[in-house]
């Protein structure tokens, strides 16, 4: 299985602007920008690799944990995770990504914590993302309800 997405950039780096566009069409032409990806807090002036690294990572670790909770015989009820790529500016110049932090609400019925937690942590260290991440470090907190 093979999916693509393609990215257009017109002008320089600081003030050129860019759009990416994903195989699904989820994204289609959506904007990008050095703004965006490095200056707005705020993520209002578009979107960028880093959000989107976020998302892929989020959903990635979400879909596993929910095979594992299944195959464990205590499938969840909901799964909400939130991750934040932390990139800063590296040494020479120049960026780099740093840090992938997952944070996860879950509701799980009849499930130890302790097997929860360990669950979770394999999903975490398995998940393809993680996996293709293993240049960064990777943390996990969790909320059991």
């Amino acid at each position: 299985m093979k999916r693509h997405a393609t990215a257009h950039w017109s002008g320089n780096l600081k003030e050129g602007t860019g759009s990416l566009t994903t195989q699904s069409g989820t994204l289609s032409d959506t904007a990008y920008s050095f703004e965006a990806r490095f200056e707005d807090e705020s993520g209002e002036s578009g979107t960028n690799p880093e959000e989107l690294l976020a998302a892929a990572h989020a959903g990635c670790f979400t879909m596993q944990l929910s095979h594992l909770l299944a195959e464990n015989g205590t499938p969840a009820t909901d799964l909400d995770t939130k991750c934040i790529v932390t990139v800063e500016p590296k040494e020479g110049g120049g960026f780099q990504i740093t840090r992938s932090a997952l944070t996860l609400n879950a509701v799980v019925d009849d499930i130890e914590p302790e097997t929860f937690d360990a669950l979770a942590n394999k999903a975490k260290t398995g998940c393809p993302m993680s996996v293709a991440l293993g240049a960064i470090e990777i943390t996990l907190g969790t909320q059991l309800q």
